[in-house]
């Protein structure tokens, strides 16, 4: 009788929001699973964890490895002056109220930096308890990754908008570098508009020149963009259909852009 053959797993967390998904070999019409866990709200999300590990999406398939992406607060420090030994602390003095958590770094090789993130010290127990071979990384790393490339596609200047998890990265590239980075959170259509123009500004884009890209769960699109085309010309919202030339990642419904980028361009 033949094994069944180990999968890597991949867990997304964020506040509120709890996703699994991993590649299947089942000959299925769809080659990747994915489920969104349904959080209860009146317990931890350790607590959920721990309820989800009984589903029978999970228990009847056998891993091998476990990647965790968590959505947390950002802190991006050069690669130069990244001390492993004093992560922590610089993590708790840019976000003084984040308490109880452990702070782990995700190194962003091609752009020289190192991200640093959080989770809750009792859900990382049960995670690496319940799961193999356990890694954990910063949620928005495949996306970072795809867009730095994606920069490359004219001599235009370009400012990113990520949408995702009730919040708003705004991020640029310069000499292989991130040029800015920040996050606004629950941005609703006007806010957007007033954060990106607000970042162009403070950047010196051109508006007839330069570019304005968005991508993941953008609200009112069309609305958006609307509002932006009256002050920059070249203004655009990335299809991910489109962009990954229709594979399977972006065929399925509610699947979260940060996922699909890693099924299709990996970290």
């Amino acid at each position: 009788m033949n094994e069944p053959t180990p999968h890597r797993l991949v867990i997304k967390i964020s506040k509120g929001s709890l996703t699994f998904a991993f590649t299947a070999t089942d000959g299925g019409a769809m080659p990747i699973k994915y489920e969104r866990y349904a959080v209860k709200s009146g317990i931890s999300m350790a607590a959920n964890i721990r309820e989800a590990v009984k589903a029978p999406f999970l228990t009847s398939t056998t891993f091998s490895k476990t990647l965790v992406m968590v959505d947390s607060p950002v802190l991006l420090i050069p690669i130069d002056y990244y001390d492993e030994m004093s992560a922590s602390d610089m993590y708790a003095h840019a976000y003084p109220g984040v308490k109880g958590v452990h702070v782990f770094p995700t190194v962003v090789n091609n752009l020289s930096a190192v991200a640093l993130s959080a989770i809750a010290k009792d859900l990382r127990s049960v995670i690496t308890d319940k799961f193999p071979s356990v890694s954990f990384c910063c949620s928005s790393l495949p996306v970072w990754h795809h867009l730095h490339q994606r920069s490359f596609s004219s001599q235009r200047n370009k400012l990113f908008g990520y949408f995702h998890d009730k919040k708003l990265e705004i991020f640029g590239f310069q000499q292989n570098r991130f040029r800015f980075f920040n996050t606004f959170d629950g941005v609703h259509t006007q806010d957007a508009v007033y954060f990106l123009l607000y970042v162009w500004k403070q950047l010196g884009m051109d508006a007839e020149k330069d570019e304005l890209h968005l991508a993941g769960e953008i609200g009112n699109r069309e609305h958006l963009l609307n509002e932006l085309h009256k002050y920059l010309q070249r203004a655009y919202a990335i299809n991910p259909t489109g962009d990954f030339n229709r594979a399977p990642a972006t065929q399925i419904e509610g699947m979260e852009y940060d996922l699909m980028t890693l099924f299709v361009k990996g970290r």
